[in-house]
């Protein structure tokens, strides 16, 4: 995608108003958030673009960041790990300061802002947090910027105080930004796409094709996101498939790690998969590494979710807080885990969102969002 993507536009109304959101295409989680985001404006009346962070830094230099991040969560977990600890992870020291990486790109932004005109600027990932940050403390960006915050546990380069506003998943990461940057933050819930908050059609055939599989056995999704990352994937299966589930490998785009887990017997490995609502809606349970979309999907739809192995760095530190918030179990090892799934696969279990999943999905971004563009630029400030 290159500098903005106009996805809902259909006639120019000067009174509507107009958001440009800034993703980032690690992985899927990040776009899948600011389509929604997208959606959910629109339908609201809004004008809405999209641009991507690592497409306006310079020629290469996004395309290097993206690969170079997919090896290390992929072949060198622990490097990511250390470089989490060191410069991202929550109290780690001060908050970053000017320059770096997002300076790069503060000239293409601001060619994009220009042709855009929006009332509001809207980060969905921490890079762009911090060029937005940036740029609105030296005054170059006239327009407020919220930042959409997709993690459960804040890092530092999700908080820059030159941000005006904060929207965050739970209160306490609204805290966590409020006290770090001094601005205003709120809880307004997670971006999550209607069909998973609806009945999905598609999950009756899921039922029947699992059936025909292993009768009888409880369905248990491993989730490895798009890129299909995981640690001892494999072994989590053969536990699982010994232990009496059937487990379902969600492998993303890794062909090598659906062909390596579909050779465990009675393993289901499958690529990637358009129909994840029906899927899940057919499932018992699944078993999270990253804490991101997957596991709130999973949560929109009612499927019990057990935080295992996962991933470095920002997947360990909020798979450990969403289950610290109630939201999902965690199981440090494999007798834990599936001490876990029996409880949450018991037939006498209801199946639906617990209190502390409905909780967290009873706000809407857009609400605080829509209201920042109403109050521009008096109350959100910045460096007008």
């Amino acid at each position: 995608m290159t500098d903005a993507d106009v996805t809902h536009r259909a006639h120019e109304d000067p009174a509507r108003p107009r958001i440009l959101v800034i993703s980032a295409s690690m992985g899927a989680g990040h776009d899948a958030v600011a389509r929604e985001l997208g959606a959910r404006l629109a339908n609201r009346g809004a004008y809405t673009a999209r641009t991507d962070v690592l497409d306006l830094l310079p020629a290469h230099a996004g395309a290097a960041l993206r690969s170079f991040y997919r090896a290390s969560i992929l072949h060198l977990p622990l490097l990511y790990a250390g470089i989490y600890t060191a410069f991202l992870r929550s109290g780690a020291g001060r908050l970053p300061g000017p320059g770096g990486l997002a300076a790069l790109a503060e000239g293409r932004l601001s060619e994009v802002v220009e042709r855009e005109r929006p009332d509001l600027v809207v980060p969905v990932f921490h890079l762009a947090a911090q060029l937005t940050g940036a740029m609105r403390d030296k005054g170059v960006l006239r327009v407020p910027s919220a930042v959409v915050v997709t993690d459960f546990d804040v890092h530092r380069q999700w908080l820059h105080p030159g941000n005006d506003l904060y929207c965050c998943l739970t209160e306490d990461a609204a805290r966590r930004a409020r006290q770090a940057t001094g601005r205003p933050a709120a809880a307004t819930g997670p971006l999550v796409a209607s069909r998973f908050l609806a009945p999905a059609p598609g999950a009756e055939r899921w039922r029947r094709s699992f059936a025909a599989r292993a009768p009888g056995r409880p369905v248990v999704l491993l989730s490895a996101g798009a890129w299909g990352a995981g640690t001892h994937l494999a072994g989590t299966a053969r536990l699982l498939a010994g232990a009496g589930y059937l487990p379902v490998a969600m492998c993303g785009g890794n062909p090598r790690l659906r062909a390596h887990l579909a050779r465990i017997p009675g393993t289901v490995a499958l690529g990637w998969e358009d129909d994840v609502p029906g899927l899940m809606a057919a499932a018992d349970a699944l078993v999270d590494n990253a804490a991101g979309q997957t596991a709130l999907e999973a949560l929109a739809t009612g499927l019990p979710v057990i935080g295992h192995r996962p991933i470095p760095g920002h997947g360990k530190a909020g798979v450990r807080r969403m289950a610290a918030l109630g939201l999902t179990q965690w199981a440090p090892d494999p007798w834990s885990l599936v001490d876990s799934l029996d409880r949450v696969t018991d037939p006498g279990r209801p199946r639906g969102r617990t209190p502390e999943a409905a909780e967290l999905f009873a706000h809407d971004t857009t609400d605080r969002l829509l209201a920042a563009c109403s109050r521009v630029p008096a109350t959100l400030g910045g460096s007008e």
